[in-house]
């Protein structure tokens, strides 16, 4: 849905703001139409990513699919930072050609612009936050860069439009600035996503609350270690409990089974517990 919403958004708005610019000769609305692009491949990369993430486990993904997810958030923060890039060339090449003032009317397209994308970054994030997906809160600073891009060449083209031919460039610092302000979005986004791929512990106090939960378990003497890993929009576990040293295995193997599910009864977002049973009061290597 709210892919679906992004891709007709920023074809539409792509279009307008790619012919508004040629036709009223400003380079920072022409780099807008360029931004409004990349969220197109974006919002399809997110689309794509969350439908392969769905896919239940199989027996070449035994963890599922989760991983497709952060993989298409990755893809778009990659492309922010792309787009970055070849905004500032192209900036810094129309600085350096000597150029006439944009048309007044890339002002009111401008402002348009940013009145919906910000409106669009508000409504996509707010879906981001309610299912805690990383490539749909991607998705909207996406959108919100976009906005960022858009309300900078409105700055720019009005700095021009009052100061005439002498601050013709005012169009392309605007552009400048805003390339900025979009890489500084993409690095910002990206280092979470590379943690989540190297397998960082998850944020939070996730680990604390397994914890929590593990020890109010009935035959549980303590936890020694618990470690945990991001797959997508779920939390894999791995867990070591302390019982009593003379358990029988199948009353410590019921343990393990009711430690898990507690932790994926009171963590929802939690989709495996691996259990490992270790003897209390006694030193493991």
């Amino acid at each position: 849905m709210t892919s679906a919403t992004g891709l007709l958004t920023n074809g539409v708005l792509a279009a307008v703001k790619l012919a508004a610019g040629i036709l009223g000769q400003s380079y920072a609305l022409i780099a807008d139409a360029i931004e409004s692009v990349m969220d197109v491949f974006s919002s399809l990369i997110v689309w794509r990513g969350m439908v392969v993430a769905n896919r239940p486990a199989d027996a070449d993904h035994p963890y599922g699919h989760g991983r497709a997810e952060t993989l298409a958030a990755t893809a778009v923060a990659v492309m922010l930072l792309a787009a970055a890039a070849v905004i500032l060339y192209q900036a810094v090449r129309e600085i350096l050609e000597p150029h006439g003032t944009p048309a007044p009317f890339t002002l009111f397209v401008l402002l348009g612009v940013v009145l919906v994308k910000e409106g669009l970054y508000r409504f996509v994030s707010g879906v981001g936050s309610e299912i805690e997906s990383e490539a749909v809160q991607t998705d909207a600073w996406h959108h919100r860069s976009d906005a960022i891009t858009s309300a900078a060449a409105a700055l720019g083209i009005s700095i021009s439009l009052v100061g005439g031919p002498r601050f013709a460039s005012a169009d392309e610092w605007a552009a400048i600035f805003a390339s900025v302000i979009i890489a500084w979005n993409g690095w910002r986004l990206l280092r979470p996503l590379a943690k989540e791929l190297m397998e960082a512990e998850p944020p939070g106090n996730l680990i604390e609350q397994a914890r929590r939960v593990a020890v109010g378990v009935s035959g549980v003497k303590g936890v020694e270690k618990c470690f945990g890993r991001k797959m997508g929009y779920a939390y894999f576990l791995e867990m070591h409990v302390e019982v009593d040293g003379v358990m029988t295995v199948r009353d410590a193997h019921q343990v393990a089974h009711d430690v898990k599910d507690a932790i994926q009864g009171a963590l929802p977002r939690v989709n495996n517990v691996t259990v490992h049973i270790e003897p209390f009061g006694e030193t493991q290597q």
